[in-house]
């Protein structure tokens, strides 16, 4: 049952009932289950990073597009369909979702689609593994996340690991400044690199618990329109051993230049070769990281509900 319906947008009954109760919801993208990982992680990891938000006590709701509409509290059943390798769902950014909709498609929606959504219902805080941002080489092929954009748009807390450790991370970093996106390290004053726990790169600021968190993404909101990135590393229990993440990138870098990679083909592709030459141990950071990623969030959620 959907309590809330409008022609582009179902907000489903316990997302919505928690939102006019003024209770933590915290909002999951799509694409890393039907684009990001391989079947049955992907699953897998929707169901958890699910279970972990309820286990901090807020409600998850995962973003994705059926029938065009935007569906927030997507179903495991429904995602387990739109992870279905024969259908080919597109993956959808927020500059897709017009011509989605309009057209009655179905889509996973990435960092930037899923903020989309989710702000259009009113949930303002989101968790993911690792944000895009700034490709390397995008001197010469502007390749740029619109995920920065959106975050500069949005009022939302973000709970990530960073950015992928496939991009240029210090040239994201003076974007996401340039954006004006506050950028805050959870426990710690290092950026974190996705699979590593410390990309090379500091932070300004750091917040040491859930409740400061939530008190510096509610001063935040209420002086500017952008988004705050609550950045969380990875455990070092869970990191990549530095050579073979060094080693590994190395390959996917290779491997996309020799396939002719491009546009929204790159990072799946590099992701993919990451996960076949570290013999899957990439693959299970990334789960590791996601669910850690979607527990904190539910549990500044919990506090944000209560400012």
């Amino acid at each position: 049952m959907e309590t809330f319906r409008s022609p582009y947008l179902d907000v489903r009954e316990e997302v919505a009932t928690a939102l006019a109760e003024s209770r933590a919801v915290v909002a999951l993208e799509s694409t890393i289950v039907v684009h990001g990982l391989p079947a049955p992680t992907n699953l897998d990891v929707a169901r958890d990073c699910e279970n972990a938000v309820r286990d901090a006590g807020a409600v998850p709701a995962t973003v994705g597009v059926l029938g065009g509409r935007v569906v927030v509290g997507l179903t495991l059943a429904e995602l387990s369909d739109l992870a279905d390798p024969t259908r080919h769902v597109a993956k959808l950014s927020s500059r897709d979702l017009g011509l989605a909709l309009a057209r009655g498609l179905d889509g996973a929606t990435t960092v930037a689609g899923t903020l989309a959504g989710a702000s259009a219902a009113g949930v303002a805080v989101m968790a993911t593994g690792g944000l895009g941002g700034v490709h390397r080489g995008a001197a010469a092929t502007y390749d740029e996340s619109a995920d920065l954009t959106a975050l500069s748009r949005t009022s939302a807390l973000v709970v990530a690991s960073g950015v992928k450790s496939i991009l240029d991370i210090g040239a994201t970093l003076e974007r996401l400044d340039s954006l004006g996106v506050a950028v805050a390290g959870y426990r710690t004053t290092r950026f974190p690199g996705f699979y590593l726990a410390d990309s090379g790169f500091g932070v300004d600021w750091s917040v040491a618990t859930p409740e400061e968190a939530a008190r510096a993404f509610a001063a935040h909101r209420a002086v500017a329109s952008t988004a705050m990135l609550l950045a969380n590393p990875i455990s070092v229990a869970s990191a990549l051993d530095a050579d073979l993440h060094e080693a590994a990138l190395a390959a996917a870098f290779a491997h996309a230049e020799e396939v002719g990679a491009h546009g929204k083909e790159v990072t799946p592709i590099l992701l993919a070769e990451f996960a076949r030459y570290s013999a899957g141990a990439s693959v299970a950071a990334n789960r590791d990281l996601v669910v850690d990623n979607a527990s904190l969030a539910g549990e500044v959620a919990v506090r944000l509900a209560l400012t």
